[in-house]
């Protein structure tokens, strides 16, 4: 996996601006994936996806994760630095599994990104769950008698979840979090699409001034800025403040 070069980095950007975050998501994987179709990128298991994402993040922006986030108790920020070496390794291959329990039968596969941007259309988050879990089910047995998906209960539903996080564990990657000011814990969901996103939104928008400092004093072409390497578009720059 390539960096994403600065005219890259911007045409990613300039796509995924004004897209929900379901559809940003996969228009990052896209670009972490290009040698993929999209119906391939978006059929990846979660698991994949993240250590694509995480790998493209690393490529471009460097191996090291700042975050930022307010105490949910007093709401004091705390700034965070966290490797992503090991996040953006893939995982192991993610194959359809079969789990029994409780006399229910089930064949599940690992959720992707088309079950996501799915689920992101559901009115709320206990309809976008049964989607998600339906989705995953290739078939469906109570007490050998097929079932549709659909009409599982809330506690065949339980144990899907269950599953699929065994699964694909790095589906879901959760940090824990101690506030130094107040004592508090509590843990937060890592996603690689929001983190890669904040970072390329930043990104471009630097270069756009980058761009504009320099076309309007030398008069250059925009692709022959994005064409130079960024420590030669600060030395100008730089040339330009003093």
């Amino acid at each position: 996996m390539a960096a994403l070069p600065a005219r890259d980095l911007l045409l990613v950007w300039e796509q995924a601006e004004r897209r929900s975050p379901a559809e940003r998501a996969l228009a990052l994987l896209a670009a972490a994936c290009p040698e993929l179709p999209d119906d391939a990128c978006a059929a990846l298991p979660l698991g994949w996806r993240e250590a694509r994402l995480f790998g493209l993040y690393q490529e471009t922006f460097g191996s090291e994760l700042e975050l930022v986030t307010p105490c949910p108790q007093c709401g004091e920020t705390l700034e965070i630095e966290i490797p992503i070496d090991g996040l953006a390794t893939a995982p192991r291959e993610i194959e359809p599994v079969d789990v029994e329990e409780d006399g229910l039968r089930l064949s599940l596969r690992p959720l992707n990104s088309a079950d996501l941007a799915a689920a992101a259309a559901c009115a709320d988050a206990p309809a976008a769950r049964r989607l998600l879990a339906t989705r995953s089910v290739l078939a469906a047995f109570r007490n050998c008698v097929e079932v549709d998906p659909s009409e599982l209960t809330a506690e065949e539903m339980d144990i899907v979840s269950r599953a699929l996080a065994g699964l694909d564990p790095r589906a879901e990657v959760l940090l824990d979090f101690a506030c130094p000011g107040c004592g508090h814990r509590w843990q937060s969901l890592l996603d690689a699409a929001d983190c890669l996103w904040h970072a390329i939104d930043a990104a471009a928008r630097r270069l756009l001034r980058e761009v504009h400092a320099l076309a309007r004093a030398y008069h250059w072409r925009e692709a022959d800025i994005l064409a130079m390497s960024a420590r030669r578009r600060r030395r100008y720059l730089e040339i330009l403040a003093g």
